[in-house]
């Protein structure tokens, strides 16, 4: 592929996540090393690993060594609340950092991603720690409806690249159903398909 070819770029935190996007988008390893990146001539996928800090890194990387013409952040999310089904498909519109305070403020810091009309819209809160337990849950969930590991930090790090960021998250736990892993590996093909077909 030539230097100068421009392709979109995929963030995803696992290759659980990310195994139907490399299949189905005919997708083959470029590199292993310090990320595993899959690609062909209109698709490159990174995977980041969990956390703000491997997002940031990842997207860093991806935009500083590939010619991405824009960044989109897939992966899965929990429900803060019962409003959003198990599978649903949502495009975030909204970020904020629970763990982030701004320092004179007291207020989380807050992140605008790019938007594509047409689709489901939902906040994200996007922190280090997983939001596992009822009381915290309840908590985030008067600010947002979903949340993440890696959203804000891709789409900071979009921004100071000056590249546009989209983030599409499907919903892989919510306050009764924690079996993340099993409900990702269920719901994974369907999330592909979306993407595939809408975007």
């Amino acid at each position: 592929m030539p230097e100068n070819h421009v392709v979109i770029g995929l963030l995803m935190a696992t290759l659980l996540e990310a195994q139907p996007f490399v299949e189905r988008l005919g997708l083959r390893i470029y590199e292993r090393n310090p990320f595993e990146i899959y690609g062909n001539e209109k698709f490159m996928l990174i995977i980041s690993g969990i956390g703000k800090a491997n997002a940031a890194a990842a997207c860093a990387y991806l935009l500083m060594t590939k010619q991405i013409s824009c960044v989109f952040n897939l992966g899965a999310a929990g429900a803060l609340d019962d409003s959003h089904a198990m599978g649903t498909v949502w495009h975030i519109s909204r970020i904020i950092e629970p763990d982030r305070p701004d320092l004179t403020s007291g207020i989380p810091h807050e992140h605008q991603p790019d938007m594509l009309e047409g689709f489901l819209m939902a906040t994200l809160a996007t922190q280090d720690k997983p939001v596992i337990s009822a009381e915290e849950r309840k908590q985030i969930a008067l600010k947002a409806t979903l949340a993440d590991m890696e959203g804000a930090s891709v789409v900071q790090t979009c921004r100071r690249f000056q590249t546009k960021c989209y983030v599409f998250k499907f919903v892989s736990d919510t306050p009764e159903n924690h079996a993340i892993v099993k409900n990702i590996e269920y719901y994974r093909d369907d999330f592909c398909s979306f993407f595939c077909k809408s975007l």
